[in-house]
């Protein structure tokens, strides 16, 4: 009974699996994990070798600024900040009154010199024939044909100066020269501005992207690749769009204050050149603002 509870035991021993050690099991979590990494460094480079991208991004639009062209007092304001506004909608008006007497005065000096252009060419046309008659001199009759030809003269400069009166009283009242939203207004009612005062922005609804990528990863880069686009307000969501252009020029070329090169303390830094990026998509549902932070990817096909 011994003997078979033994050579019982004896085979169940033989069957068993030997325990693993706790070496082996850090050999198997290790070569997995290389096994993983060398997998994910493979798909990162297959998808490098293809795409480009870049956390240098933003949204960009051509902003259009709103500044006065005469001076005077607010004497209303029709928009509030981020009011949405359509092309030819007014957005401010400057008191009037001092343009609608310029243009007032304008219209009488440009009667009077009409006026007188009408005595001095009916004087021209009397000392014609009286010379015709030989009852005046030729110095007489040039005299009178030149006074009718200044005359003449001022009125055109009447006319420039009523056309004048009249534009400048057109810019007391200000519109909307494209469709968008009010952005940093800075006018108060009842202020006074100054020609060349910026009062407001108008930001377009057609924006953009400006990303701005190393001149390294502009070898394979062209205009009309596709692009993807992430915004971080909408992480969740990839926008669709391609490459419009690419600037003829550093950024820091058509900076403020380009660097000089030409001195003994040069140092290399490799450069980036912004790349113009447009939305194949309507955008009208999200709240993209010009600044908000972006980052494209190219697919170099």
């Amino acid at each position: 009974m011994d003997s078979t509870h033994t050579e019982a035991h004896g085979a169940q021993a033989r069957r068993a699996p030997p325990p693993v050690s706790g070496m082996d099991w850090r050999r198997y979590a290790l070569g997995a994990a290389v096994v993983v990494g060398l997998a994910g460094s493979i798909r990162y480079w297959l998808f490098a070798r293809v795409h480009e991208s870049t956390d240098d991004a933003f949204i960009d639009a051509d902003v259009a600024a709103i500044n006065s062209k005469v001076r005077g007092q607010v004497q209303g304001i029709d928009v509030s900040d981020n009011q949405e506004v359509k092309k030819g909608d007014p957005l401010l008006e400057i008191d009037p009154v001092d343009y609608q007497v310029r243009q007032g005065q304008a219209k009488a000096e440009l009667a009077a010199a009409q006026a007188e252009a009408r005595r001095a060419q009916a004087d021209g046309a009397r000392y014609k024939q009286l010379f015709a008659a030989d009852q005046v001199s030729r110095q007489v009759l040039d005299n009178a044909v030149a006074a009718a030809d200044v005359a003449l003269a001022k009125v055109d400069v009447a006319r420039q100066r009523l056309a004048q009166a009249e534009l400048d009283l057109s810019y007391t009242r200000l519109t909307a020269p494209v469709s968008g939203r009010v952005a940093r207004r800075a006018v108060e009612l009842k202020s006074f501005v100054e020609v060349g005062q910026p009062l407001m922005a108008l930001v377009p609804k057609g924006i953009y992207v400006t990303a701005n990528f190393k001149e390294t990863q502009l070898t394979r880069m062209h205009p009309g690749q596709k692009v993807e686009i992430r915004v971080d307000t909408y992480g969740a969501h990839t926008f669709t769009g391609h490459i419009d252009s690419i600037q003829a020029g550093t950024g820091a070329r058509f900076s403020l204050l380009p660097p000089e090169n030409a001195t003994g303390n040069f140092v290399k830094v490799v450069q980036r050149v912004p790349v113009k990026i447009v939305f194949d998509e309507r955008t009208d549902g999200f709240l993209l603002a010009p600044g908000m932070s972006v980052e494209p990817v190219v697919e170099l096909k």
